[in-house]
């Protein structure tokens, strides 16, 4: 059993509570690809019912990442909650992202990759210096003012009071129905 693994073929059917600090080590071990560098407290609740378990994983810390544009190390805050719910089956298999089935006679469950993909999701794509935040959102609201919404189709029948918006094109195949 890995130091993130738990033994629930001796648990009893309640309310359990475990703490994992994740440091370098744990990195190492489930990939750098991600990240590398970071300190992490993870609190796991895992409440073990007779045909199920829920585990809902709590993970706060900071993530050290390189900002994209200028090459500079900075702290970047981590603090999210996910919950899985594993389900006994006839074979390992995961149904969703919050639904997972392991066989009826697994006696550990390994939380080290789960803890590993939770912390990964929370890290943006696009790694910018807090300096540039305020840069940030002035270029997401620039883009969002660019979009045009269109509420119906040069096919629709509804007549609409801008027909004289309408290219002349589209009047003539009307006349065709």
């Amino acid at each position: 059993m890995g130091a993130y693994g738990i033994n629930i073929v001796g648990l009893s059917n309640k309310e359990h509570h475990f703490d994992y600090e994740i440091g370098e080590a744990f990195f190492r071990k489930y990939g750098s690809d991600l990240l590398s560098e970071g300190a992490f407290h993870a609190d796991v609740m895992l409440f073990k019912h007779e045909t199920f378990l829920e585990a809902e994983f709590k993970i706060k810390g900071v993530a050290k990442l390189v900002c994209d544009r200028t090459l500079e190390p900075f702290d970047f805050p981590v603090l999210n909650t996910h919950k899985i719910v594993f389900k006994y089956g006839d074979a390992d298999e995961e149904i969703t992202d919050e639904i997972v089935i392991i066989h009826r006679d697994t006696a550990t469950l390994e939380l080290g990759q789960y803890i590993y993909e939770f912390i990964g999701l929370a890290i943006p794509l696009k790694k910018l210096h807090p300096r540039f935040k305020d840069e940030e959102e002035a270029e997401d609201d620039d883009i969002e003012g660019k979009i045009v919404y269109s509420s119906g189709s040069p096919d629709d029948d509804s007549d609409d009071d801008n027909d004289e918006d309408i290219d002349p094109r589209w009047n003539i195949l009307k006349k065709l129905k």
